[in-house]
């Protein structure tokens, strides 16, 4: 691979290299160059959320072949403001650990942090009218839902957060991403709610704009600094927020905000052509299988999520066929392995279905935890080896046969 790359790249910038391009789509082969390592594009993101994934050592993440992760800004601000003294006894133990990040994950990988937009977000409707990132079912845009427990200004947020009176804005996030040392960060944006109408939607446009410059004012020069962009379910304001993000000096860009699972594929036909070809993009919050495909088939490079971790913590295993709910009774008895065939180091390791489920369903802590890892290590195994075949696939010129070919067996 590295003898092709240097024969065939034909652009770079901020790190960023396309080996090749799709004849019949935007999805493209790329290399993404961090100070802790290079991840191969198209990649999947994984979320540890508190720079950590629950039940899995740091030598357990190079099993899975991650390549990248993202944590949360939100949850990591108490400990990143506290830890100096923590990190530089961390340090001493480990020197080639040299971030807040990579020690907390024990491992030197490249890393991402969001900004922490959406988790304020979440606290802004209360319990009564929760909202996540996709619209369900027939619901639609209404002006009436208030956020009755945030207050933006065009500074940032305050909020309320565990009893106490909170503030977070575009200085502050890149304090923190600075201080948490990720490789790759994201500018502190308004996002917007799947109900919110045009004129909110507007309106957050243009703040995220001012934000957006404010962010690479007072940017960590040593990392790469994604801007996002916005506009929720409008062509107008999706096609405003690409172009002007798009001509920001950003080292790549994010696409976030909220839409319909269906209107994905519609809103990145919206915005892709007005970003620089020659930068990265990362879809935020996006991750299901049949959704790989769509973010690559329009030309995303990177996509987070927490399906692949939290659907594992539950059971829900990934295979080529479809998934399985390995606490099924069907599976009690059953001495196969996950899935035949699979490299990961649970079916290497020729751990049965049926230990899976006794362990996973156990109630005792430590075994119950035992169970989970098993289910961690493949599901994180099984979308880093989609990917990894998805650009094998590329390389050879043929996605769209591969795509349909896995789409035909894999039951969603």
């Amino acid at each position: 691979m590295i003898n092709t790359i240097k024969k065939t790249h034909h652009s770079s910038t901020a790190g960023f290299t396309i080996i090749k391009k799709d004849k019949q789509t935007r999805a493209r082969l790329g290399i993404l160059t961090t100070p802790h390592g290079i991840i191969k594009t198209p990649s999947y993101v994984f979320v540890g959320t508190y720079g950590k994934f629950l039940h899995l050592k740091p030598s357990d993440i190079p099993k899975t072949k991650s390549q990248l992760v993202i944590a949360n800004t939100f949850h990591l601000w108490d400990t990143v403001l506290q830890s100096n003294k923590s990190m530089r006894q961390l340090a001493e133990k480990n020197k080639k650990l040299d971030t807040f990040l990579t020690q907390k994950l024990g491992l030197n990988i490249p890393t991402m942090t969001d900004s922490g937009g959406f988790q304020v977000l979440s606290l802004a409707f209360g319990d009564k009218n929760k909202v996540g990132k996709f619209m369900t079912g027939d619901s639609k845009p209404d002006a009436s839902y208030k956020r009755s427990k945030i207050r933006i200004t065009q500074k940032g947020v305050h909020f309320n957060f565990k009893g106490e009176k909170s503030f977070l804005g575009p200085k502050l996030s890149m304090k923190l991403q600075s201080k948490i040392g990720a490789d790759i960060i994201f500018a502190f944006d308004q996002i917007t709610s799947p109900l919110d109408d045009y004129e909110y939607n507007r309106k957050a446009v243009e703040l995220t704009d001012k934000w957006a410059k404010i962010c690479l004012k007072t940017r960590d020069p040593k990392q790469m600094l994604f801007g996002i962009v916005q506009g929720g379910l409008f062509k107008d304001l999706r096609i405003k927020s690409a172009k002007s993000i798009g001509f920001m000096p950003f080292d790549g860009f994010g696409i976030g905000g909220s839409y319909t699972k269906k209107q994905i594929s519609k809103m990145l036909k919206w915005v892709v052509p007005y970003l620089p070809e020659e930068k990265p993009r990362h879809l935020l919050g996006v991750g299901k299988v049949a959704d790989v495909f769509e973010a690559i088939d329009n030309g995303i490079d990177t996509f987070d999520c927490v399906i692949p971790t939290r659907e594992a913590r539950h059971g829900r295993l990934y295979t080529k066929t479809g998934h399985m709910d390995i606490r099924r009774g069907a599976f009690s008895n059953d001495k196969k392995v996950i899935e035949k065939g699979c490299g990961c180091l649970t079916c290497s390791s020729k751990i049965s279905r049926s230990k899976i489920r006794a362990l996973i369903k156990n109630e005792d802590r430590e075994l119950n935890a035992k169970g989970q890892r098993w289910c961690l290590m493949h599901n994180m195994w099984f979308f880093n080896n989609l990917l990894n075949e998805i650009r094998a696939s590329l390389a050879r010129g043929s996605y769209q046969s591969y795509k349909t070919k896995f789409l035909k067996k894999f039951n969603s």
